[in-house]
């Protein structure tokens, strides 16, 4: 076990990197796939938060103890997690996007004078990604079909659910679809925008979190270039593995607290 300690808290540091920085699937398999496709199998084809443990714990288990295993296990698969969440947030504001533009381009067919159903068509080809074309022409072409959008509805499905009514409002009342599209079109900008100016505001917060979650490992290389063992302390002896088992939650509480706290900020 001596002879294996140096390498120990490297080995479940690497996997982790290694997980984190994942690639996606090849760019000769995306050439052509619209973006928000594109974003999708990219986090698809990140490994399963339980391979991702299974992995992690077998390395951290060859050069370490079976507790630094089952730690690395719980790592890795949380940092999946939350890799795997944020490209499902990225693919979202990318379906999100193409669908502005296809709004955008629906305005201008209709305020140019086109018919209804070429003026759908048009915005669904303008749009990149296949789903929001399909729902931006049923939410013109069958209005009624489209669901009310519920509490927990995402911002993609209140825009089509709003563009569904506006069409229904403009057949029973004769306004202006082109405005009701606007409308939306803007709305979807300005929330855009917003995004963009909570993500400039939360870059200094969210690295001094990441600076805070490093400390206890820069604390673990100093001491180990000054000729102590830390790492052995806290894998070998009884009170070393207590500390590391409190050590490991206390961190884990305060990156899930920081996390929580910027995502209400971001709401």
């Amino acid at each position: 076990m001596t002879g294996s300690s140096g390498m120990g808290p490297a080995v479940p540091l690497l996997v982790a990197a290694a997980l984190l920085l994942w690639p996606g699937r090849p760019a000769r398999t995306r050439i052509g796939v619209p973006a928000g496709a594109r974003r999708t199998a990219s986090w698809d084809a990140l490994p399963a938060p339980a391979g991702a443990a299974a992995l992690a714990a077998l390395c951290a288990g060859l050069a370490s103890t079976p507790l630094v295993a089952a730690l690395a296990g719980a790592t890795a698969a949380a940092a999946v997690t939350t890799r795997r969440r944020g490209r499902r947030a990225a693919a979202e504001e990318e379906r999100i996007a193409a669908l502005t533009e296809a709004l955008g381009a629906l305005a201008a067919e209709l305020r140019s004078g086109r018919p209804l159903d070429d003026a759908a068509a048009a915005a669904a080809a303008a749009c990149g990604d296949p789903a929001g074309a399909d729902a931006v022409v049923r939410a013109v072409r069958a209005p009624g079909s489209v669901p009310a959008p519920t509490a927990d509805a995402g911002a993609l499905e209140a825009a089509v659910a709003r563009l569904a009514a506006g069409v229904q409002l403009s057949v029973r009342t004769g306004c202006s679809l082109a405005a009701v599209v606007g409308a939306v079109e803007d709305d979807l900008r300005a929330r855009a925008r917003h995004r963009l100016d909570l993500r400039s505001a939360l870059a200094g917060p969210r690295a001094s979190a990441a600076l805070l979650a490093g400390l206890p490992v820069l604390a673990l290389l100093m001491g180990s270039g000054i000729g102590a063992d830390p790492w052995g302390v806290l894998t070998t002896t009884g009170t070393g593995q207590v500390l590391l088992l409190v050590g490991v939650a206390l961190e884990a509480a305060g990156l899930a607290w920081t996390a929580r706290l910027v995502r209400r900020v971001a709401r």
